[in-house]
């Protein structure tokens, strides 16, 4: 009988070993996984950047620097204003005089297509 519960006994550390070797398992693997999930999240970071600055280098070296085309504009839009404001400035006083004659210096004239009655 002592023979027999000593096998129990055995049988039993041998299950409760291989329990708490399966759970050991069960922890690194857990780690293991936390680990992969991580490493694969830098490295994904990593590629991101990277493709984000060669998007970043075509983008410029296709379209220009943006801040140079809106100097640009800016600028080619305060010459036109500059432009129109001379030219009004220049013009005002000759199209004044043009207006005025045409509506002041009246020349009564009878028109063609009168006819007086008989």
């Amino acid at each position: 009988m002592t023979s027999q519960s000593q096998g129990i006994q055995q049988l039993l550390q041998a299950e409760k070993r291989a329990k708490d070797k399966l759970e050991e398992a069960k922890k690194r693997k857990g780690k293991r996984l936390k680990q992969a999930k991580e490493e694969a999240t830098a490295e994904i970071d990593h590629y991101r950047l990277q493709r984000e600055k060669e998007f970043r280098t075509k983008e410029t070296s296709v379209m220009g620097s943006q801040g140079n085309l809106s100097a640009k504009i800016e600028e080619q839009t305060t010459e036109a204003i500059r432009n129109l404001t001379s030219s009004y400035h220049r013009n005002m006083e000759s199209m004044m005089k043009k207006l005025l004659s045409t509506i002041c210096d009246i020349s009564p004239e009878i028109h063609p297509n009168f006819r007086p009655a008989v």
